[in-house]
């Protein structure tokens, strides 16, 4: 009988192990299970979730974009949220934005005018942040054997400009400012590209652009400004991404937007390296990049009210010119929700 009542005893010991041990096995699964899924959570862990090519266009200039493109930092901060990157570069918005419009951009950067006439259109893309007041941006150029020294003497003559651009605008204030109207001049539509050599060799009296373009041709003594930042119009470049990239990928907007600050924040700490790696990307002087740069003040912040008053006036008066056929509340496109996650 006690070797009976100790083989039991024994065997309900061993029994009460091998439950304890399950409970515990199961409690410590659980434990590990539940630690894992919180740091995956926690890190954003790339492995979770889905592979995403996030299309990011230049939009010309001297942007710390082309520094991010070179040095491969957004590559580097997509990696981590499992996407990858796809460049493109346009030499002005209104053909960025006919890529906008078929997915083929998803994250980029506009002036005022191609912001304005495509939110107009109702083009599928919203304002996440301001990158410049765009002030010292475009310029009105007149080779030097014109006779032209001031805007008044524009009228009658042939501009070149790249139309629905920040320098379209730009021209709009311009002439009405000094009494004129687009009807007083001849425009003649011209991308950038093709401006430069017809300017260069006269067959235009005028053209309406931006840098590197401006420094280059005044610099090189063939052209002289009759206006430009001295005339203290505002012209907004906007940060932009397309609605629903956004909504489906909001951490990749803001990965976006640290990038963006992390070129701004080497190119103000590296001039001189910035300035080589502009002035041989774009084929341009390095006296003609540092005098660009100490000129520019690249920035990413939020749309004060003044801006977004300026972005309304230029939405009205390209309504009323006729260059956009829908009105807009320019604020209604903006969210800001992007850049406040970046300063959390």
């Amino acid at each position: 009988m006690m070797k009976r009542n100790k083989f039991r005893a024994l065997t309900l010991t061993a029994l009460s192990v091998i439950a304890l041990v399950t409970v515990l096995a199961g409690c410590g699964g659980k434990a590990s299970k539940d630690s894992t899924a919180s740091a995956a959570s926690a890190n954003g862990d790339a492995a979770e979730r889905p592979h995403v090519t996030v299309n990011v266009a230049i939009n010309g200039g001297l942007s710390p974009l082309l520094l991010a493109k070179e040095k491969g930092w957004l590559e580097e901060e997509f990696k981590t949220l499992n996407a990858d990157v796809s460049w493109s570069e346009f030499q002005s918005g209104p053909p960025l934005l006919e890529s906008l419009a078929s997915k083929r951009v998803d994250l980029s950067f506009l002036g005022d005018g191609a912001t304005i006439s495509g939110l107009s259109a109702n083009l599928p893309f919203e304002v996440i942040a301001l990158l410049s007041d765009g002030k010292l941006s475009n310029s009105i150029i007149t080779p030097k054997d014109k006779g032209i020294s001031k805007v008044e003497d524009l009228k009658g003559k042939s501009i070149a400009v790249a139309k629905g651009t920040t320098a379209h605008v730009f021209l709009l204030k311009v002439l009405e400012k000094y009494g004129l109207s687009d009807k007083d001049v001849n425009l003649i539509a011209l991308q950038p590209e093709d401006a430069l050599p017809a300017f260069e060799t006269g067959k235009v009296d005028a053209w309406v652009t931006w840098d590197p373009y401006t420094t280059k041709e005044t610099a090189s003594g063939k052209a002289t400004i009759i206006a430009g930042s001295n005339e203290g119009i505002a012209a907004p470049v906007s940060a932009i991404a397309r609605t629903d990239f956004a909504k489906s990928n909001p951490e990749l907007v803001t990965a976006f937007l640290k990038v963006y600050k992390q070129a701004i924040d080497w190119q103000n700490a590296n001039t001189d390296e910035a300035v080589k790696i502009y002035a041989d990307l774009k084929k341009i002087d390095a006296s003609v990049v540092k005098a660009l740069l100490a000129s520019s003040a690249p920035s990413l912040r939020a749309y004060s009210q003044e801006e977004l008053d300026a972005q309304q006036k230029s939405a009205e008066l390209l309504l009323s010119n006729g260059f956009i056929k829908n009105k807009i509340s320019f604020q209604d496109h903006v969210d800001a929700s992007f850049l406040e996650k970046l300063s959390q």
